[in-house]
């Protein structure tokens, strides 16, 4: 049997999946300061993919990886939603496509 080696986090059924065909696995589990780093990873790697192919499901993915490291951190989406909310209030979106080329003081 070939072995492939990831050495990456994933997700929590990802295990159950691989034996369910018959396959095994090695998983360890980290750290709460080797998850953290584990989790900036794994933000990077879901920015990859979905620049890859703009595919909405990579961006969900994305949103679990945000999840994830809001949760490690202490925090709850509800949260980084209400900083989001209040920057946007403040400084406003996105919504209008602005692109500052430069500014002449």
């Amino acid at each position: 049997m070939a072995a492939v080696t990831y050495n990456k986090l994933v997700r929590d059924k990802i295990p159950e999946i691989i034996r369910s065909r018959g396959a095994d696995c090695e998983v360890e589990v980290l750290s709460p300061e080797e998850y953290l780093a584990a989790l900036d990873r794994k933000l990077d790697e879901e920015l990859a993919e979905y620049h890859a192919d703009h595919n909405l499901e990579e961006l969900a993915d994305l949103l679990e990886v945000i999840a994830a490291v809001a949760a490690a951190r202490g925090a709850t989406l509800a949260e980084i939603e209400a900083i989001r909310a209040e920057k946007a209030r403040q400084r406003g979106g996105f919504e209008k496509r602005l692109f500052l080329k430069r500014v002449m003081e």
